[in-house]
């Protein structure tokens, strides 16, 4: 049988979502906690490979198990063994799926969150978990430069190193900046994404907003196809993977 599961989880500590030689991540956890009451070795096999400490509200995987359970006790038996192994993990929502569902091949989009807290004052409450930006940022001129980025181009400016994509061509479908009281989200959705683009974005975004560059400067550095051109790259802790679209 074939489940696909939706998660949620907090990146901070975690070496991303991929398994690695050290350091635990989303993907070992969720196959010890699965070998734990099943005594299967499974594979789970992620929508989206995230980075060490960016976050997801909507993450989806799947995996096989030779014998069938109900998906409410599948659930309650993951969370468990999680919980058990004090993983910043917890499955939201387990589905029974045809066989030839794949997580990432049957996916037709992913959306991504990533939040900035425009404020002088220090965050208690959501540290880790948002990039603190201490002084004051241009919405509106970041919102401009946000435009150029919008459709089927090549970003290159945009790739970071190590990047493993054949084609640095991608189509952006949504680029929104939402202000909510100090906090600004950029709601950013595609197909797929290269390797840090959503946060070299927003770092050159940034750099709009605090007047290092100007909005038309970012249609430059999309057109110079150079990442040196290109803004910082924005810390890992304010990005969400919080959809993803089949």
């Amino acid at each position: 049988m074939r489940y696909k599961i939706t998660i949620e989880y907090d990146g901070t500590n975690l070496q991303g979502w991929q398994k690695q030689n050290k350091g635990v991540s989303v993907q070992s956890y969720l196959e010890e906690a699965i070998l734990g009451f099943s005594h299967q070795v499974v594979e789970v096999l992620a929508a989206g490979r995230t980075d060490a400490g960016v976050h997801a509200t909507a993450q989806v995987a799947h995996f096989d198990l030779e014998t069938s359970m109900d998906t409410f006790h599948l659930r309650e038996a993951i969370n468990a063994r999680l919980r058990n192994l004090e993983a910043p993990i917890s499955v939201l929502e387990v589905e029974e799926v045809s066989s030839d569902f794949h997580s990432r091949f049957s996916a037709k989009g992913r959306g991504y969150i990533y939040r900035i807290l425009n404020r002088r004052a220090p965050t208690v409450l959501l540290k880790d978990r948002v990039w603190v930006v201490g002084y004051p940022l241009d919405v509106e001129k970041m919102r401009e430069g946000a435009k150029y980025l919008l459709g089927h181009h090549d970003f290159s400016s945009f790739r970071g190193a190590g990047c493993q994509a054949k084609s640095p061509v991608k189509t952006l479908d949504k680029l929104d900046i939402v202000v909510n009281g100090d906090e600004i989200d950029f709601i950013v959705e595609a197909k797929s994404f290269i390797y840090h683009q959503v946060r070299n974005m927003v770092g050159t975004l940034k750099c709009v907003g605090d007047g290092k560059l100007s909005p038309e400067d970012v249609k430059v550095i999309l057109e110079a196809k150079d990442r040196k051109k290109a803004g910082p790259t924005a810390p890992a802790c304010g990005l969400y993977l919080n959809k993803v679209i089949y």
